[in-house]
């Protein structure tokens, strides 16, 4: 079950998210569903469109279990299955 404590070891795609900031000042505020992961990019389908966004130049907030948690995309930078595997300090 993915609570906002291990947000980050789980699998992103399916989770509501919002932009919070990002380099791309045109891509702030953007909101939808995420439906693909890569290591380096999320695709939020937004819209009826596909977005396609770079992870380190942003920070998102997904929505789990009724909260809106904000994570920095450096520390999801990482392929869906190793990121699972991968130890976090403290984010």
């Amino acid at each position: 079950m993915i609570t906002p404590q291990n947000l980050v070891r789980h699998e992103l795609i399916d989770l509501q998210v919002k932009v919070v900031d990002c380099t791309n000042k045109a891509s702030v505020g953007l909101t939808g569903r995420v439906v693909d992961e890569t290591r380096n990019t999320l695709v939020i389908e937004s819209e009826g469109k596909e977005k396609r966004l770079v992870k380190e130049q942003c920070i998102f907030s997904f929505k789990v279990g009724g909260k809106w948690v904000r994570v920095d995309g450096k520390i999801i930078i990482a392929r869906p299955e190793d990121r699972i595997k991968k130890r976090f300090i403290k984010w």
